[in-house]
């Protein structure tokens, strides 16, 4: 089993604390194993088991328990002694109110808390409200191409490999897999799964056939700035009449089932995040292959998108960039760090270099400036630096 010492090691330091420890993630991107390595962390390090309570809401064994008051009960049942305890509390979106529940364990007994859910309500101001801050959250995504090496337990990446996680993604289960039919089949089997249980049921959404084509336009489109009145042209040649309401309200249910993220653009002259013409990027690459309306994405917006990704995973916010004369692919930032980014496939002559270390031209500041392409060549220019898509996925940080 992968170790997922990317995140362990930023969990660590809160398995004592008395703040209510939130990973959210799509749909198999692996957070119960998470907590399977953190429930034997703490085995190893002493914990009786006794003191160690798991409840997955997706078993059936735990289906009485999604009512609040009996999931409240059942624990405090097995509360027995003034010792910590370690709750462990697997996809809790499917308890009505599980916020009460959560708010009375921690008022009233000695525990420490951990919850998994599949959909962004978990980091919502409401929750955050109802929790009164009370919580530390972490945002569990599909493997890095670094853990995708580890897993398949390889030391070096090859263009082999690297082709199939372009193509297929990088949720753990999926590897298990050795052929393209097995692999299609399970993705979809995630996919209705995400669509069935975060959307339909969750956000009461019942034209599925209208979703589909709204989630295809955003695959169809990745990295590129979104527009409702093409959106609503889409629709029309498919034959749907649909408001813009409905276009943004589906939009907002595709990222609560983080299916896709939204990126706002940020102004670098002005310095100010705007809320108009944002990009969508998908979640997992695996899932939009199946849904992509070509045989193959297009590579270059697969690998912008591979870097969005992997920009998330390093722990930045990431914007797209807004210049007086165009704009700049990635605008990353983290406490008292800041870095730009384009992203091309490669660079097979003068004008592409020209465009893309051009775009920085308009930018006096002194931050890191980056081009990330494929090419092993070093075109390092101007002092705006070139590197290799692998070696900046293989980074620990960057």
């Amino acid at each position: 089993m992968l170790k997922r010492e990317i995140y362990l090691k930023k969990i660590r330091n809160f398995y004592n604390s008395d703040l209510i420890k939130i990973l959210v993630g799509i749909r198999r991107s692996g957070k119960s194993v998470i907590l399977s390595q953190i429930i034997q962390e703490l085995k190893d390090k002493g914990i009786d088991s006794e003191h160690i309570i798991y409840i997955n809401f997706e078993f059936i064994e735990f289906e009485d328990l999604t009512d609040y008051k009996e999931l409240n009960k059942y624990i405090k049942e097995r509360i027995k002694d003034d010792k910590i305890y370690y709750l462990f509390f697997d996809e809790i979106q499917n308890v009505e109110n599980f916020e009460k529940v959560i708010n009375s364990l921690r008022a009233s007994k000695k525990v420490s808390i951990f919850i998994t859910g599949s959909n962004s309500r978990l980091l919502s101001e409401e929750l955050s409200t109802v929790l009164s801050g009370r919580y530390v959250s972490f945002k569990i995504n599909p493997l890095s191409y670094k853990e995708v090496l580890e897993l398949l337990g390889k030391k070096e990446s090859t263009d082999k490999i690297f082709e199939d996680y372009m193509r297929w993604g990088s949720l753990p289960n999926r590897f298990e897999f050795k052929n393209e039919n097995a692999i299609k089949s399970y993705l979809y089997d995630v996919f209705d799964s995400i669509i069935l249980r975060d959307v339909v049921e969750r956000l009461k959404i019942r034209d599925t056939a209208l979703f589909n084509l709204i989630l295809q336009y955003i695959i169809d489109t990745i990295g590129r700035e979104f527009s409702a009145e093409n959106i609503i042209n889409f629709l029309k040649n498919e034959g749907r009449d649909v408001s813009t309401l409905t276009i943004y309200s589906y939009l907002d249910a595709l990222c609560k089932a983080l299916l896709i993220r939204k990126v706002y653009r940020y102004d670098i002259h002005g310095k100010a995040v705007l809320k108009t013409l944002n990009k969508y990027y998908v979640t997992d690459l695996g899932i939009a292959q199946i849904k992509n309306n070509k045989t193959e994405m297009d590579k270059s917006y697969a690998i912008e998108n591979i870097v969005y990704n992997e920009l998330i995973i390093k722990g930045y916010d990431v914007y797209t960039g807004k210049t007086k004369k165009g704009e700049i692919d990635f605008v990353a930032t983290k406490p008292e760090k800041k870095i730009y980014i384009q992203v091309t496939y490669s660079i097979p002559n003068e004008d592409t270099k020209q465009r893309e270390f051009g775009a920085y031209e308009i930018i006096s500041d002194n931050y890191p400036k980056y081009v990330i392409t494929l090419d092993r060549l070093n075109y390092e220019y101007n002092g705006i630096k070139h590197i290799n898509l692998m070696d900046f996925l293989l980074e620990d940080d960057f």
